[in-house]
């Protein structure tokens, strides 16, 4: 079926060629088990009714959640992905839903929807959500999640969350009054607003992950997990500018925060946010690296699933209907829609040193100790 175009569309202000991605990843990884998850996931979503009519439920399934928990999680146990990626179809949802609320009371609004979602999940039953499908849905999800993780795994989900709802208040905050942030306060937020913890979660669950807490949560695993975390972050905002761009005042991109910095246009910022990109990458194959050469088994799965992590992330955008044909230019998803994305073996900007953003400095100060 050929796509429909919105009456209303409005002309890209970047284009649709995205500048070519540096790549020194695999590529192509992806679950077998991908048909079998998405039937199930599908059966799940309906049996709940989480999309009130036809038109919701096609913008809802274009998430194309299991195809992006399949090739983040390349070589998972299935009944964990299968939660994972339920959790992505609800968190999607809500993240629409705050994308659409608008008014002088969003952020009181985000901060209360997030203060009771982490309490439902920390206390079950405590009857703060509205009853409906949504609710639900959550209330499932939640029961299911508390009998399959450890009571260390459910704090680092919980935690998550709240880390998610802290990041998406923070960018509330901004929009209700009318603030672009500056580069450097943008990256100290932009992975809370991703749910990197959120979702990093579930990758150690489905993988089998279990590394000791004073591993984990040390300088130098924290710098490679934040620096995976902005990476994807960043392609996101590459592949999500054409799905937002219709919203005033301006989405907190990092094209649209790129151009004030600059003190020019998105379609310019395209360059920049590509060599800030890049020099993330660079950082994080280094770190990785060193990481990696006094790694246990269990830290050395974690640096993988990172890595796949941020390669699933950019082939999964890539063709993902919700980006490749955004509901702001079609009346539906467009099946096989694709921003054919190119590939680079040299970034963009070959430079080793720091960014000149402090919020992210930090990282590069630990190739010395992750060295040691």
């Amino acid at each position: 079926m050929a796509p429909v175009y919105r009456e209303d569309a409005r002309p890209s202000r970047i284009g649709w060629q995205l500048p070519p991605f540096y790549w020194p990843f695999e590529r192509d990884l992806i679950h077998p088990k991908e048909a079998e998850l998405e039937e199930r996931a599908i059966a799940w979503i309906d049996a709940f009714g989480l999309y009130p009519d036809a038109t919701e439920r096609a913008w809802g399934l274009a998430t194309r959640s299991v195809d992006f928990t399949c090739r983040i999680i390349p070589y998972g146990d299935v009944e964990p992905m299968l939660l994972f990626a339920e959790w992505n179809y609800w968190a999607f949802a809500t993240d629409d839903w705050q994308d659409s609320d608008a008014g002088a009371a969003r952020t009181a609004s985000v901060v209360d929807q997030g203060t009771r979602l982490i309490r439902t999940l920390e206390a079950p039953g405590s009857g703060l959500l509205p009853p409906g499908p949504h609710t639900a849905a959550l209330e499932d999800l939640v029961a299911r999640t508390r009998a399959m993780l450890t009571p260390f795994q459910l704090r680092r989900f919980t935690e998550g969350v709240r880390d998610w709802v802290f990041g998406a208040a923070s960018q509330a905050a901004n929009a209700e009054r009318g603030v672009m942030p500056s580069l450097n306060d943008f990256a100290a937020t932009r992975i809370s607003v991703g749910g990197t913890r959120f979702l990093l979660t579930w990758c150690d669950v489905a993988n089998g992950i279990d590394v000791p807490a004073e591993v984990l949560y040390s300088a130098p695993v924290q710098a490679l997990t934040d620096a995976a975390g902005f990476i994807v972050a960043c392609d996101n905002d590459l592949f999500s500018y054409n799905k937002d761009d219709h919203h005033e005042p301006r989405e907190q991109n990092l094209l649209n925060v790129l151009a004030r910095h600059h003190g020019c246009t998105p379609a310019e910022a395209l360059a920049a946010a590509s060599a800030l990109r890049d020099r993330a990458v660079t950082l994080f194959v280094r770190l990785r690296e060193r990481l990696a050469r006094g790694a246990d088994e269990q830290l050395g799965r974690y640096l993988i699933s990172l890595e796949h992590w941020i390669a699933g992330d950019t082939e999964y955008h890539n063709r993902a209907p919700r980006y490749a044909s955004p509901r702001n230019r079609n009346v539906l998803p467009v099946e096989g829609a694709s921003y054919g994305i190119t590939w680079s073996d040299t970034p963009s900007d070959p430079s080793v040193e720091p960014l000149p953003i402090p919020a992210l400095a930090w990282w590069w100060q630990q190739l010395d100790d992750a060295s040691r």
